[in-house]
């Protein structure tokens, strides 16, 4: 077959039979196609016939594939996506989760629309990441990255925090509330959308702002251009040990009296979907949107 593909990874959920059952398939039907497959090693154990040299780690399944599979539901393509950002690969999911928001191709028949994408005919998204940091007295302490959201919040349930808001150095809110989550387009059909913020179709370049069960009647999500730097300063105020959490995956510690400066990365996410894909018809699908009247 020609394809712009020559190199294809492999990526599960671990410990799920039926995520297994549809690498297998995905394994035996891109062998039989003649491509080059590699299979990221926590989950290619569960696989028959993969050679031990076909098994590698997730870093290097980012610098060797041009395209890269992940089997499983929208957590697991975001613990893939944080890592496959940073290589120029491209990436597409199989949905074996729940609501499936970045995995569009069907674990049952996936392989007429997987064929007409290794054959070139697809559509291709680029999605900003969220770079995340936090400061202390002025030091660099800790970091990483988010594809949906980053979160500031309190370590206990239902425990308010106090923190002011900076957009490019201009301050814009004090707040007392649950914590803030700073949102890309592709987390605002996620966390900030349970927390009522905005839908932001994926070709916007915009963040939102949605404040968490805030003290007061005046607050509202914010929607602000993605290349702005956002900075949230603790009050000292603040006597319990607080935390932003990256897409619900990675937590970094934040102390009273912290700063942390939530931008735009620079590398962005290749994000495949096949020639009939339409992000209007996956927000009916998956939100329950009404039919078409004629």
């Amino acid at each position: 077959m020609e394809s712009p593909f020559k190199t294809i990874g492999l990526i599960g959920k671990a410990n799920h039979d039926g995520a297994a059952a549809t690498l297998q398939r995905l394994y035996t039907f891109l062998n039989a196609l003649g491509f080059n497959v590699i299979v990221e090693q926590r989950t290619g154990h569960q696989l028959a016939g993969v050679p031990k040299e076909k098994l590698v780690k997730l870093i290097e399944l980012g610098e060797q594939a041009d395209l890269a599979i992940v089997v499983g539901g929208d957590g697991n393509m975001l613990g893939a996506a944080r890592v496959l950002a940073r290589f120029d690969v491209a990436v597409i999911g199989v949905n074996r989760g729940n609501l499936g928001f970045l995995t569009d191709l069907n674990p049952q028949e996936f392989e007429p629309s997987l064929e007409q994408v290794l054959s070139g005919q697809y559509i291709e998204e680029k999605r900003f990441l969220l770079e995340v940091e936090v400061y202390r007295h002025g030091e660099l302490k800790s970091a990483n990255s988010a594809v949906n959201e980053a979160v500031l919040h309190a370590d206990k349930v239902a425990h308010m925090i106090e923190f002011e808001a900076f957009i490019n150095n201009d301050f814009v809110f004090s707040q007392r509330s649950d914590g803030l989550i700073v949102s890309t387009p592709t987390g605002s059909t996620a966390y900030s959308l349970s927390g009522g913020g905005p839908i932001l179709t994926p070709e916007l370049n915009a963040m939102s702002l949605v404040p968490m069960f805030p003290h007061t009647l005046s607050s509202r999500p914010l929607a602000v251009d993605a290349d702005n730097e956002v900075r949230l300063k603790l009050s000292l105020e603040n006597t319990d040990s607080l935390q932003v959490s990256c897409d619900s995956h990675v937590v970094l510690a934040v102390l009273p009296g912290d700063e942390v400066v939530i931008k735009k990365a620079d590398k962005k996410l290749r994000l495949i979907h096949p020639k009939d894909y339409s992000y209007y018809h996956v927000l009916r699908t998956k939100l329950n949107w009404g039919s078409r009247l004629y």
